[in-house]
């Protein structure tokens, strides 16, 4: 789950992590009255579920009110689009108003879940304000990495090192250690999946501040912290990928044309790359999982259906606790409900393969058939018009 990065600073912040004065504002005189209070100059950032926005004209430092009021009165109810959020983008609902720094220096700092080493990799370097995956490739030399212990976390003299690696001075290094020492405190306590502070700035008069800040709350932990769970900015957030996770389904949508109804993550992926290997493009990841009922089904055919770039749906299923009747019964519900205007191609293999087949046939609903995965992708992707 993702949050504003007004609303990760004020996290970060009760841990100890250094932020700029600032404020939030949601109209142009909250945005002038921000900015007064602030001092007039100051840096205006519209808040979005997206990195990229000083690109795309998100994020612009003004040296009075009435400008501030003018950049609110230029974002506030329109959509920002950046690399990240495709075409569509997000409209911007609220704007954070800082105070402008006197910046001496750019770092960055990064923490997320290290998968391949099964723990937590805090993330360095000295040249903050780039997209950090974009230096990985270019100067993998500039990042410095650390592994962080899940319980003890990061040890102060772990930090010093890291410090001086990064060519800080005494004083600097010292402010280091209480700094991502915070940091780390919060990612651990939060079951946050990813913080980021990018860039990490040091001043002119020695602070050392987070000048902007991404936290992402593992969704599986959300239970353990309803707090920040309310957080949560469903406006921000695609349309179908919210209505499916008030059913429980996982759901991501994608640019293809070809929906994709599975059960199982493994094998939803795998439809997805059979699909893409016989020329197609998916238009979405859905695993119904595999204590699903037929109201479920009907629910996710019903998502699938909602993306207008759909032109066929892949329909497979491979029953084990979940039975292909129950799937087929959760098909006919939805497209009796909602009438079907693109081919539909059904693969049932497993528990109750037969009865699911049977209720398929009788509902007289025009199905194309197939037995294994190399056919439903072929016959998907034929159906679709072809490989994009």
């Amino acid at each position: 789950m993702k949050i504003h990065e007004y609303q990760a600073k004020e996290i970060l912040s009760r841990y100890g992590v250094a932020v700029p004065d600032s404020r939030v504002a949601a109209t142009p005189d909250e945005a002038e009255a921000a900015a007064e209070k602030l001092g007039g100059r100051v840096v205006v950032k519209a808040q979005i579920h997206a990195g990229g926005r000083g690109k795309a004209g998100g994020v612009a430092l003004v040296d009075s009110p009435a400008r501030a009021r003018q950049m609110a009165e230029d974002l506030l109810g329109l959509p920002l689009v950046t690399h990240q959020n495709g075409p569509r983008g997000q409209v911007v609902r609220r704007l954070l108003i800082e105070r402008a720094m006197d910046i001496s220096r750019e770092l960055y700092a990064g923490m997320v879940v290290d998968r391949e080493a099964a723990g937590i990799a805090l993330i360095l370097s000295g040249e903050g304000g780039m997209e950090i995956e974009q230096l990985a490739m270019s100067r993998p030399d500039a990042i410095l990495r650390a592994r962080v212990h899940p319980v003890g976390g990061l040890m102060p003299y772990q930090i010093r090192q890291l410090a001086f690696q990064l060519g800080l001075d005494k004083q600097q290094v010292q402010k280091a250690v209480e700094f991502l020492g915070a940091m780390v405190r919060a990612f651990i306590d939060l079951d946050t999946s990813l913080v980021e502070i990018n860039p990490l700035v040091l001043t002119r008069d020695g602070d050392m501040l987070a000048l902007d800040a991404k936290l992402n709350l593992d969704d599986n932990a959300a239970f353990r912290h309803p707090d920040i769970a309310a957080l949560r900015d469903v406006e921000q957030e695609e349309p179908a990928e919210v209505e499916a996770s008030r059913h429980d389904l996982s759901y991501v949508r994608l640019d293809g044309n070809i929906g994709c109804m599975v059960n199982g993550a493994g094998l939803a992926m795998a439809t997805m790359d059979i699909i893409k290997l016989y020329g197609g493009e998916p238009a979405n990841f859905l695993d119904v999982g595999g204590g699903t009922d037929a109201a479920r089904v009907a629910a996710a055919f019903k998502i699938i259906l909602s993306d207008p770039n759909v032109k066929a749906v892949l329909v497979n299923i491979f029953g084990g606790i979940v039975r292909c009747d129950v799937i087929a019964q959760g098909v006919v519900a939805a497209v009796e409900e909602m009438g079907i205007e693109v081919p539909l191609v059904v693969r049932l293999q497993g528990t109750k393969q037969g009865e699911g087949v049977e209720i398929l046939k009788e509902s007289k609903l025009d199905i194309v058939p197939a037995e294994t995965m190399k056919e439903a992708a072929e016959l998907a992707v034929k159906a679709a018009g072809g490989a994009l």
